[in-house]
């Protein structure tokens, strides 16, 4: 899995998912754009980067706008040359609650991240990946793309959104070059699964009772997990550097759960 000489982007590149990948991507020789509305949590990144001796630069950038998302491309190019690699990964969770007491305004904030963003991506990276002879896109779905579950139908409708993009991609690009998959993780220790953790205890949001019945509580997800614990960060990135390397040259369109084993049950 070389990297030397490409250059990968990482949207939501601040924390969790994003920050990890973006380091597994310099430590196998890739120059890094870090994306993330967070400049101080980005600049981290980029830092920790390059005290490993790596090499990356920071793109402030909204997913949901669609002018931000076209610069922090364009950025990629007028610093390294190229784009070999984009993680569409930036996302945010969705208020839980079940489904027909969901607020309108907040499933239109949720989609402008998660799935607008990952079209944003797809719309303004692939022509200029074509141009220069092929690429690899990694989108971060969820096992809520590929699975129904309570209380979380704004992010799951979200999330089934991008798989299909993914999907479509692939199959669209295949000819030119362009390999297009997907990530989908269950539980995993980032920023985001604390906050959801987090408004799921609030009996305002989801009632104690609803709220046992799903093992919202931390420790619940975690024996609930087939491996008893929720995935680490590390385990989601080798996977999407993986994927976007040669050695998955044959891989392409594909949702891969990484969730201990739970989508099989």
């Amino acid at each position: 899995m070389d990297f030397d000489g490409k250059t990968a982007l990482v949207t939501g590149g601040a924390s969790g998912i994003g920050k990890t990948t973006a380091r597994r991507f310099a430590k196998k020789g890739a120059n890094v754009v870090v994306v993330d509305t967070d400049e101080s949590g980005g600049r981290d990144t980029v830092r920790a980067i390059e005290n490993d001796e790596g090499e990356a630069t920071f793109a402030a950038a909204d997913v949901s706008d669609e002018d931000e998302v076209f610069g922090a491309i364009d950025q990629a190019y007028e610093t390294y040359g190229s784009l070999e690699v984009l993680h569409n990964n930036a996302g945010i969770e969705s208020t839980p609650g079940p489904l027909i007491e969901q607020d309108t305004e907040d499933f239109e904030r949720v989609l402008s991240v998660n799935l607008l963003g990952v079209f944003f991506g797809l719309k303004h990276a692939i022509p200029r990946m074509i141009e220069d002879g092929g690429g690899a896109v990694v989108n971060t779905a969820s096992i809520a793309g590929i699975a129904g579950a309570p209380t979380i139908g704004t992010y799951g409708a979200t999330k089934h959104g991008v798989v299909g993009l993914t999907r479509t991609a692939a199959v669209e690009y295949a000819p030119e070059g362009i390999r297009v998959n997907a990530v989908c993780p269950g539980f995993t220790n980032t920023p985001m699964l604390q906050r959801y953790v987090e408004m799921s205890a609030d009996d305002e949001i989801v009632d104690s009772d609803m709220a046992d019945d799903v093992g919202i509580d931390l420790e619940n997800i975690q024996q609930l997990q087939l491996k008893g614990r929720v995935a680490r960060p590390e385990e989601i990135a080798d996977a999407v550097v993986w994927l976007a390397s040669e050695e998955a040259s044959y891989v392409n369109g594909v949702a891969f759960p990484i969730d201990g084993g739970m989508d099989a049950m």
